[in-house]
């Protein structure tokens, strides 16, 4: 398969892990499609609807810093070829490669579904995430807007979020984070990659350019809210040289704190992954892999509750040394846990209430 302009994935990939049948091109379609147009038509995105019977997802991980999360979308049109979340397109029986990036689902009940989570008898709040698993402000947010819809929400009922995203259409609620934030009810993180645009350009293809990252920390720190800098993932030999560079600019735009995450790549990532390699970086794709390798305890990925986030061995160890040093340098904190507020919490209105 030809590589997409403007794709993160090189190939749509296959997953076995879910059900997912071996696709095979249509040899009839292949024949004629250069007779449209002359050349094969532009991969557009679409976007299906999704009827969850609940929107917050439960998780007991003792790497996570939260056990609630918000996914508004399933599919994320970023692109990211190392997205951790591909994996999840194959319960649609889609491919965790184009499809992922290129066949969304929104959930416009969520806010819905947010509202009679919040109003049941003995909930007890604690910090929601939004941005685990795909991006909440990735592009098809403008028009659905369904991660604004249950902020609101989360606002009126003066409930504590966390928000990481890749992009600064973050901005565009500023004026409901600010208002949370004057109650330590938010914090965002703004994850930063690479600060290289033409390394950007295909790692996350559809994702804000770093410029507008680092200028989204600076808004939000001006704003008064606890601006946070993930420096993640950090891929050997790709762009873990630039990890000082980028606490320094993030530093500078006004984050507080930092973290990082080295590469991550699950059952079926890790073969869209190493596709990617050999088509962006043919010349280091052996020492990339035997890198992460290393890392990972001598597979691609390490999946161990505790490890899985740390990682094994020298490059580890160096990876953590420098990045330690760094936030001590740049007087970024390295607090793992975030504290928001839980005692302001108050249910949504009943419907009676609504009325007046």
């Amino acid at each position: 398969m030809a590589r997409i302009d403007g794709r993160g994935a090189t190939r749509n990939g296959t997953s076995t892990r879910f059900g997912l049948p071996e696709r095979e091109q249509d040899g009839d379609w292949l024949d004629a499609r250069e007779d449209v147009d002359g050349s094969p038509p532009k991969l557009r995105t679409t976007v299906m609807i999704e009827h969850p019977k609940t929107i917050l997802a439960r998780n007991g991980s003792p790497d996570i810093a939260f056990d609630r999360s918000i996914n508004a979308y399933r599919g994320c049109e970023h692109g990211c070829i190392y997205c951790f979340a591909r994996p999840t397109h194959a319960f649609h029986d889609l491919s965790p490669g184009i499809d992922f990036e290129s066949k969304l689902f929104a959930k416009p009940d969520a806010p819905k579904l947010l509202r009679a989570e919040l109003s049941k008898r003995g909930y007890r709040p604690a910090p929601i995430a939004m941005g685990t698993n795909t991006d909440p402000y990735q592009p098809i947010e403008k028009d659905w807007r369904i991660t604004r819809d249950c902020i609101s929400i989360l606002r009126d009922c003066r409930h504590p979020l966390i928000i990481t995203t890749k992009s600064d259409r973050v901005l565009r609620d500023l004026d409901l984070l600010s208002d949370m934030a004057k109650d330590g009810l938010v914090a965002i993180g703004i994850s930063v990659t690479s600060l290289d645009p033409r390394i950007a350009r295909t790692l996350e293809p559809r994702a804000p350019r770093p410029a507008k990252r680092l200028e989204a920390i600076r808004q939000i720190a001006a704003a008064g809210i606890p601006a946070h800098v993930n420096v993640a993932p950090v891929i050997p030999a790709i762009t873990d040289h630039e990890m000082e560079n980028i606490l320094e600019a993030a530093a500078l735009a006004g984050a507080s704190s930092a973290s990082f995450i080295i590469v991550r790549l699950p059952y079926e990532v890790a073969p869209l992954f190493r596709a990617w390699l050999e088509e962006h970086f043919p010349d280091r794709n052996a020492k990339v892999m035997a890198i992460i390798n290393d890392i990972r305890g001598g597979r691609d990925n390490d999946p161990q509750f505790g490890s899985r986030m740390r990682g094994h061995g020298v490059w580890a160890e160096l990876l953590k040394t420098r990045f330690r040093k760094a936030c001590i340098r740049y007087g970024l904190n390295m607090a793992e846990r975030l504290r928001l507020r839980t005692d302001l919490f108050r249910p949504p209105p009943g419907d009676q209430m609504e009325l007046f």
